[in-house]
């Protein structure tokens, strides 16, 4: 437990590595969880399952096998090779925040804090990376669209080109038919 008024310090580097994105949603499991707030895993969870009527699904659920072993192939962190006994519970941002009234710990009141604002802070980014990819997408089209009038005009001068060079070619060519001794030669 933190003294009263001792500042907590995490980087955002360490929770956005314990975000994962499962069903859809952005989520962390009870494991990293329990290590920000510096309890055992057995603890956090054994809370959770005292006040159950606090975490609708929407909150927190537990992962099935399959999405547990496709976060461990994903991710160095999650720890390979060591079996679980119990599938561990992803909570979501609203789960995250009630956990710290079941925990009922300075610790997981400011550690919460901390956790959410890096939560908003990402879903900012991401706002903010959308609006740029639409800005790229629309100058992309734009320079799609300029790409093919340049298209257009290289054809044209192209078929310039090539009448210019029938006329000349027309114009230069040998002529044939009777010739006079007065006439020029070609």
């Amino acid at each position: 437990m933190s003294p009263k008024g001792k500042q907590i310090i995490i980087a955002e580097e360490i929770i956005i590595s314990k975000i994962y994105n499962v069903r859809g949603k952005h989520v962390l499991l009870a494991q990293d969880l329990a290590e920000l707030y510096e309890v055992e895993t057995k603890v956090l969870n054994q809370q959770v399952k005292r006040n159950i009527r606090r975490f609708p699904e929407r909150y927190m659920f537990q992962l099935t096998k399959d999405e547990y072993d496709r976060l461990r192939s994903q991710n160095v962190t999650l720890k390979r090779g060591q079996h679980v006994k119990y599938l561990p519970y992803a909570f979501t941002e609203h789960g995250i925040l009630m956990l710290s009234s079941v925990l009922n710990s300075e610790r997981a009141d400011k550690v919460n804090m901390i956790i959410i604002d890096t939560i908003v802070k990402l879903r900012d980014l991401m706002f903010l990376h959308k609006d740029v990819v639409q800005q790229l997408e629309q100058v992309q089209n734009k320079l799609t669209e300029h790409d093919n009038q340049i298209m257009v005009i290289f054809e044209y001068l192209k078929q310039l080109e090539a009448a210019k060079h029938q006329e000349l070619e027309q114009k230069n060519r040998k002529r044939i038919g009777f010739r006079t001794k007065g006439s020029p030669e070609d």
